[in-house]
């Protein structure tokens, strides 16, 4: 059960160890963009090309799927990346419904738990699965597997490696379950620290905090939802950027540097702007974009 292309590791690595796929749950195609040309789930895509079984509920709690679903008579169910399941659905397997989560739970249970993990700092993150609860992200723990957050990673890199060592953490917990004693480890939910889902609203760059804050909002929001601010009344989205120590700091988002180089002042320290895009543009590397818009040194950014 999956939408998202995270999912495509999970499923490609069962496939190739011989693991009968008896069926692939996906959301329903939905029209998206400027044209509202209907699109496909990547799990969809995949699903089909391997000519796998595909549900497509419009509700997981519609009678007829969950028909369809018993008709499968899974012995088990993996979720990489879907919504939340309803009772009925997740206890249909025989052995039950596992979920591949990107965090060590019980930090940042949620739907945003790589963006959070880098917004706050973490040095460390992984992936764990988990056996589904009544309460999302509270069952019992499978497996957890970690991973070490580099220096200037984004959201999007760190999304890619978990989603290949989830793989190999799914395929581990299907061989527990398969020989009938996978571990269960109940979580502490008093250690349990939240990730929700972050919208534009939450995007907006506060130029008054840290280098290291702003840094870490950055590639943490980085591809998606991205990073803001305002120059001229225009969006600019920033994609990439590096902590500068040797520059003189001024009034927080005030640009320090705009030759060649994009460089802005926090509320303590400094940042360069490395990738950004202004609305209705393209991405660009800040070199690129100085080049065709004028920004002069002692300017601030809208906050």
């Amino acid at each position: 059960m999956g939408t998202a292309e995270f999912g495509i590791p999970s499923l490609k690595l069962l496939l190739e160890q011989s693991y009968s796929v008896v069926g692939v749950v996906t959301n329903t195609d939905k029209p998206s963009g400027r044209g509202q040309r209907v699109s496909v789930s990547p799990i969809k895509e995949f699903a089909l090309e391997h000519n796998l079984p595909l549900l497509q509920p419009e509700t997981l709690k519609d009678a007829l799927f969950l028909q369809q679903l018993r008709a499968l008579d899974a012995d088990v169910s993996v979720v990489v990346a879907f919504k939340i399941l309803p009772t009925e659905v997740f206890q249909l397997p025989k052995q039950g419904t596992f979920n591949l989560h990107t965090s060590l739970l019980p930090k940042y249970r949620g739907a945003a738990p790589i963006q959070w993990a880098i917004i706050n700092g973490e040095k460390e993150t992984g992936v764990t699965t988990f056996f589904l609860d009544e309460k999302v992200d509270t069952g019992n723990i499978i497996l957890q597997a970690r991973l070490p957050i580099r220096e200037n990673e984004t959201a999007g890199e760190l999304h890619d490696r978990l989603a290949e060592i989830g793989a190999e953490i799914v395929l581990h917990t299907v061989r527990l379950i398969e020989n009938g004693n996978p571990p269960r480890y109940a979580q502490d939910s008093s250690l349990a620290s939240p990730a929700p889902k972050l919208f534009k609203e939450h995007c907006k760059i506060n130029w008054s905090k840290s280098a290291q804050e702003v840094h870490n909002f950055i590639r943490g929001l980085s591809p998606i939802p991205c990073s803001f601010t305002f120059h001229k009344g225009k969006i600019l989205k920033f994609y990439r950027s590096q902590i500068l120590n040797d520059v003189r700091p001024g009034s927080s988002s005030e640009v320090l540097i705009a030759d060649k180089r994009l460089v802005v002042s926090c509320g303590n320290g400094a940042v360069e702007i490395l990738e950004l895009q202004q609305e209705g543009k393209r991405k660009m590397s800040a070199e690129e974009f100085l080049r065709g818009h004028k920004i002069s040194v002692g300017e601030r950014f809208v906050e």
